[in-house]
């Protein structure tokens, strides 16, 4: 984004505002690379998670490698089979997906508050107020996917503009890896060349229509009236009429108040001893209690999450008597908690630190939220 800002009028207050800063961020191939991160052998094959070809099963999603052969998301595991025989069929593992979406949606919890997440793997995030990188969208998402990359050994592709239906569609134009922004002065260029299929918000069945009405592409759409368009397909009709001029004032939303604040990661080399696996405990303690201090929570409940070389997992957790806001009673406690697992016999390959039953240090009570903060 520019890196000085533009401004818009608002009818409402009539007062200059900032152009908004929208940043939406889709992992790449999520399902497949996860598998293809954590077992090696997957890495440069054509992969498929899904279900059973030989029992009606479907895809659910694939790498890059199974794309080049036409396989698709939603597509019978049989067609995917007959179009790639060798391909190797894995079935999905959500624990795996849930834990490396918690630790990637907590990274983008780092750079700004107005996250709305769409899915396990992508969110868009609002920027705009941001001081960050000296406000520079750009350069924020660029943080973040080094951050993921660093964090989950996985790849993600960014897409910035001013508003949410553009960047979406700036995430899929440099896939995957990428990083693409439509600065409002390309978006009507870009919108008039866009093939009607890559506008998010057409499925098949409206793209058919509109092909037999003589619209392909962006600026066929954008010749229609928004009373035409009303005509043909109804409410929806002034929806389309809107994003091919490059208008959405939709907003970033985020409602969710915090349940717990945790960090973790993933190690490249199994850690065997205790030492090492508490000077890793006591980072990940920084940047819990970073966001803590920076929230004005306490928390009463510290809990430690181990996770072994053969991905057994286990939790042990400590409920202090009264609230804390400072890295030394979690750093007294987890040593404790440590020594109540088999961590120092047994091989470890992730290690994670979360603290919970959250109180604001203002006197109000915080009410539950699904995901974990970083």
């Amino acid at each position: 984004m520019p890196e000085q800002p533009i401004t818009t009028k608002s009818d409402a207050t009539n007062e200059i505002a900032p152009q908004r800063k929208i940043i939406h961020v889709d992992m790449d191939a999520f399902f497949a690379s996860v598998e293809q991160r954590d077992f090696p052998a997957y890495q440069g094959q054509p992969l498929i998670v899904g279900g059973d070809p030989q029992n009606r099963g479907v895809v659910a999603a694939c790498s890059y490698e199974a794309r080049k052969f036409g396989i698709r998301s939603a597509m019978s595991a049989a067609k995917a089979q007959q179009l790639c025989p060798e391909a190797i069929f894995v079935k999905p593992r959500f624990e795996a997906y849930r834990e490396a979406s918690s630790i990637i949606q907590a990274i983008f919890l780092q750079y700004t508050d107005l996250v709305e997440p769409l899915s396990l793997d992508e969110a868009y995030l609002d920027v705009t107020g941001s001081t960050l990188f000296s406000g520079s969208a750009t350069l924020i998402a660029k943080a973040i996917k080094e951050q993921v990359k660093q964090e989950t050994g996985l790849t993600a592709s960014a897409g910035i503009s001013y508003n949410k239906f553009l960047a979406k569609i700036a995430s899929d134009m440099d896939k995957p890896n990428g990083l693409f922004v439509v600065l409002p002065s390309a978006a009507e260029a870009l919108l008039e060349s866009l093939a009607i299929r890559k506008f998010h918000g057409i499925g098949k069945a409206t793209e058919q229509k509109m092909k037999a009405l003589g619209i392909e592409c962006g600026y066929d759409l954008k010749q229609w009236s928004q009373s035409r368009l009303q005509k043909y397909f109804g409410r929806m009709g002034v929806y389309y009429y809107g994003i091919v001029r490059g208008e959405d004032e939709r907003q970033v939303h985020n409602n969710r108040t915090r349940k717990s604040i945790g960090a973790e990661t993933t190690f490249n080399t199994d850690l065997v001893a205790t030492e090492d696996m508490l000077a890793r405990l006591q980072l990940l303690a920084e940047k819990v209690v970073g966001i803590l201090q920076k929230k004005k929570l306490a928390a009463k409940t510290i809990t430690l999450k181990v996770k072994f070389d053969n991905f057994q997992q286990v939790t042990r957790s400590h409920s202090e008597q009264d609230v804390f806001h400072s890295i030394d009673v979690i750093l007294r406690r987890l040593p404790q908690l440590l020594d109540k697992t088999e961590a120092g016999s047994r091989r470890v390959r992730l290690l994670g630190v979360s603290v919970s039953n959250l109180s604001s240090l203002d006197g109000q009570d915080q009410k539950p939220e699904q995901i974990n903060l970083l």
